[in-house]
């Protein structure tokens, strides 16, 4: 039987709440932090990332796993040495 909204928060909460106040600390590191050689790629898809969490549209899961996704190449075997 599906759990309701209330039954996810409720056992959600303390776990998820601690993942947010981690993103929070990486935030405040980065902006401390010097800013000589950032991987500016990689910045971006972070705010990009919790951009998605913050909107209106379902699927966030999803979303988030294809914006950190490679495109998918058929010659990906000879580019790894595989």
């Amino acid at each position: 039987m599906p759990r309701t909204a209330r039954e996810v928060l409720d056992q959600e909460f303390l776990q998820i709440r601690a993942k947010i106040l981690e993103i929070g600390a990486f935030y405040d590191r980065m902006s401390e932090a010097e800013a000589s050689e950032v991987n500016q790629d990689h910045l971006d898809l972070l705010r990009k990332g919790c951009a998605i969490l913050d909107d209106d549209e379902p699927n966030k899961a999803e979303r988030i796993q294809l914006l950190f996704s490679r495109d998918y190449e058929s010659d990906w075997r000879e580019k790894f040495s595989l």
